[in-house]
């Protein structure tokens, strides 16, 4: 049985999607510029209105509260929001493990979200989405602002959370060599709608 399920989603700026997740499977997303690939994830995340069926295993979105919802189905956008002074006021536990993972000392916890690079806030952010313990990801683009060590760490904290957790992910990304590396499945979103690359 598919971990995540969607059938003919319909909304502002796209139509008709369909497709699955497996459980521990990363699925990447890439299309053109203005093709919708945000606009899915926001869809699927339910932050804007949409039309079609999604569901989490045998559950539907209808009968989930929206924020318990957002907890489970997590998007991470490419530009992070930070609604408090400190880093560690948008965790609610400590995560040495995970800081500590991502390149950073626990100190981080301590520092002012005003003084993080984009590629520093990017990090901290998927951090801060795993802390909510996600079943699935739908992570926008997470390391374009990364260079190719951090890159590196994130790809692989992505796998190991999937794996340890049996979550599902759907990955934005323009480079086709993290594609290459990361991916299990690719999917296309064009103005022909959403279609699945050929191995």
């Amino acid at each position: 049985m598919s971990l995540f399920e969607v059938s003919h989603l319909s909304r502002s700026g796209l139509s008709d999607i369909s497709f699955s997740l497996d459980p521990g499977e990363l699925v990447c997303l890439s299309g053109p510029s203005g093709s919708g690939k945000t606009l899915l994830l926001r869809a699927l995340a339910d932050l804007d209105v949409s039309a079609g069926r999604v569901c989490l295993g045998a559950v539907s979105r209808e009968q989930v509260p929206p924020a318990e919802w957002r907890r489970r189905v997590a998007y991470l956008p490419a530009e992070s929001r930070w609604w408090a002074p400190l880093v560690g006021d948008h965790f609610p536990d400590a995560q040495p493990a995970m800081f500590s993972q991502l390149g950073f000392g626990e100190e981080v916890a301590g520092w002012r979200v005003e003084r993080l690079s984009s590629g520093e806030r990017q990090r901290l952010a998927l951090a801060r989405l795993l802390a909510n313990e996600p079943e699935v990801l739908l992570l926008d683009e997470p390391t374009a602002n990364l260079d190719p060590v951090n890159t590196g760490k994130v790809e692989s904290i992505v796998r190991a959370w999937l794996q340890a957790h049996r979550a599902a992910c759907l990955w934005v990304t323009h480079d086709q060599a993290q594609t290459a590396r990361i991916a299990d499945r690719v999917l296309v979103l064009d103005s022909h709608g959403l279609l699945e690359a050929a191995a």
